[in-house]
């Protein structure tokens, strides 16, 4: 029997290539004699180079650059050909700082524009911008910044600072992307400014409180204005903080992060040649559905008509609900080993379920 493993990251536990190692030891303690196939997935934010780098090869590029608070961080910049992938998690995303310590009105997206400063001087002709999981609120105006972008209000002290904005000039930074191909990659379609924008629905996440979120929005509303705020309506403005904006700014267009990635690594003819698709993520739920790994990977099983399951951290959708999904069943590590130890030791649990669940599905069984 062929069977594709591919997950998405099980978010502070297990990368996306780990949940696929821990799933394939685990099903082969069941079905040694299945041929098993990993192709680690990645919905645009953390993980994204890494699930790339797995299944493309090419060349990392180490740089160091700007952090969500000023901090140098270490980053990579993928190369493949004339290609460069960048995870603007690495340069701002919320996992660089403690709870804590997180302020989200000063936090700055600066380092995602020297990511791209990084991809140009290695001579990318197309960048591929992974966006989630970041810290910041911004609209993209530190990354524009870091690019030559200029302004009458600080561009990269977070978007406290854009409340004063008037003017800004982003000719510098258009005419260094000019002739580059650039696109985002994200698993989110909302617009930056509104109920549904950036801060009201993202901010909490990053630690905005309640009272401050009109504040904000009204700040990034005046960054809008001064640039282009037509753009602020597009679907995946509001993605990483608004990222999305900056990126449209500079001539960028959105794609799926799923579906850029499952055509990266050729998951639809890895479908094609298998019997069944496993997939698989932290918390499977209703947001699933919202541009997540698992539905992607699902939706890729279907049009392949081959039966897709799920492994999860936690399941919190019940059978109708996956199904209409695409996926046929789910199963949880807590079912199986409790909350503690599924996050205290998540590679061993995740291979008991994976031992667990191959009883049913393997025709080796």
């Amino acid at each position: 029997m062929r069977v594709l493993i591919a997950p998405d990251k099980f978010a502070g536990t297990l990368t996306a290539v780990e949940a696929a190692e821990a799933i394939s030891e685990g099903w082969l303690r069941r079905a040694p004699g299945d041929e098993l196939v990993q192709v680690p997935m990645a919905d645009g934010g953390p993980g994204f180079c890494d699930v790339l780098h797995a299944s493309l090869g090419g060349e990392l590029l180490a740089v160091t650059v700007t952090g969500p608070y000023g901090d140098a961080v270490p980053a990579t910049v993928l190369l493949t050909g004339d290609t460069a992938y960048v995870e603007s998690a690495q340069a701002c995303g919320l996992h660089l700082t403690p709870r804590e310590q997180r302020d989200p009105e000063r936090a700055t997206s600066q380092g995602v524009g020297e990511l791209l400063a990084a991809a140009l001087g290695a001579g990318a002709r197309r960048i591929a911008v992974g966006l989630g999981g970041s810290a910041t609120n911004d609209g993209g105006a530190g990354m524009l910044a870091a690019l030559g972008a200029n302004a009458d209000a600080p561009l990269t002290a977070g978007p406290a600072a854009l409340a004063e904005v008037g003017r800004v000039d982003l000719e510098a930074a258009q005419e260094r992307l000019r002739g580059v191909t650039l696109v985002s990659a994200s698993d989110v379609d909302n617009p930056l400014l509104g109920l549904t924008g950036a801060t009201n629905v993202f901010g909490p996440q990053k630690g905005v409180v309640e009272e401050r979120k009109q504040a904000l929005d009204a700040a990034l509303g005046a960054f809008a204005t001064a640039t282009d705020r037509r753009m602020a309506d597009a679907k995946g403005a509001g993605a990483a903080g608004g990222l999305g904006f900056g990126l449209f700014l500079l001539g960028g267009t959105r794609t799926s992060g799923v579906d850029m990635v499952a055509e990266a690594v050729g998951l639809a003819a890895h479908a094609e040649n298998a019997d069944l698709l496993v997939t698989g993520e932290g918390a499977f739920d209703f947001q699933s559905r919202s541009g997540k790994v698992a539905y992607g990977v699902a939706t890729v099983a279907g049009k392949a008509l081959r039966p897709c399951i799920a492994l999860a951290g936690q399941v919190m959708v019940g059978s109708r609900e996956m199904r209409a999904m695409g996926v046929e069943s789910a199963y949880s590590m807590v079912d199986l080993v409790g909350e503690e130890a599924a996050f205290a030791q998540p590679r061993d649990s995740l291979a008991r379920l994976a031992e667990r669940v191959a009883r049913t599905w393997s025709s080796a069984r």
